[in-house]
């Protein structure tokens, strides 16, 4: 998700774009390429945001704050683990034994596949709070990204940025990445990393809002009759 809002944020910043030059004559255009190359760069939106102080800073104090889910997690993980080889080990056995009952092997089966579906629900509710305060940081960063890259831009004298996994050959004089790292930790220093109660992240949000869209009625139609006189 991550990687969406920043290249949606990074592709607002974009909308620049690079004036065309008007014709010029043989010995100015000369000099041309030179002046062009001087307005290209290159950014990766995803190493920007994860070079920020705020996005580092965040990852430390995560480890922190969310001690109790991290701890819980590895060991239901690691009971959860346990208990899924334990039933693939005996259905294993089950199945090699001579003349081997079908239907207790298609009963097995199904209590592995119950066990793994409701193992991967629990595991997903235990990380909840900590994929909610990923996603919390990652909007506080990636709504300040596109003034960041502009004011990168600007200060550059950029008028054309490229992805930088679309560049084929890359060179340091082209990188604006440090000069946006440096102008989002101006704009944003720290990042809050606990999310307001009720809050939901952009993703979630969006799809919600389409589902709700989707599901309202159709207002009736308020145009004026034809009157039989």
């Amino acid at each position: 998700m991550t990687k969406l809002l920043v290249s949606a944020a990074l592709g607002l910043a974009l909308a620049a774009g690079v004036a065309t030059p008007a014709l010029a004559a043989p010995k100015a255009a000369a000099a041309a390429p030179a002046a062009a190359q001087s307005e290209i760069a290159y950014a990766n939106p995803d190493g920007v945001v994860q070079a920020s102080n705020a996005f580092r800073v965040a990852n430390q104090q995560r480890q922190v704050t969310y001690k109790a889910q991290f701890d819980q997690y590895e060991k239901r993980r690691g009971e959860l683990e346990a208990q899924m080889q334990g039933l693939q080990k005996a259905f294993e056995a089950a199945r090699s034994a001579p003349n081997p009952n079908q239907a207790s092997l298609q009963q097995q089966a199904q209590q592995i596949q119950a066990l793994q579906q409701s193992a991967q629900a629990e595991l997903q509710k235990i990380t909840q709070p900590i994929v909610y305060s990923q996603a919390y940081v990652s909007e506080q960063i990636s709504d300040k990204l596109p003034a960041a890259v502009n004011a990168a831009m600007a200060k550059r004298g950029v008028k054309l940025l490229l992805n930088q996994e679309s560049v084929i050959l890359e060179s340091p004089s082209y990188n604006l990445n440090p000069v946006i790292v440096a102008e989002l930790n101006a704009l944003l220093p720290t990042a809050q990393i606990v999310p307001p109660a009720g809050w939901e992240p952009r993703q979630v949000r969006e799809a919600r809002a389409q589902q709700q869209g989707a599901a309202a009625p159709a207002a009736p139609s308020t145009s004026a009759q034809p009157s039989g006189r």
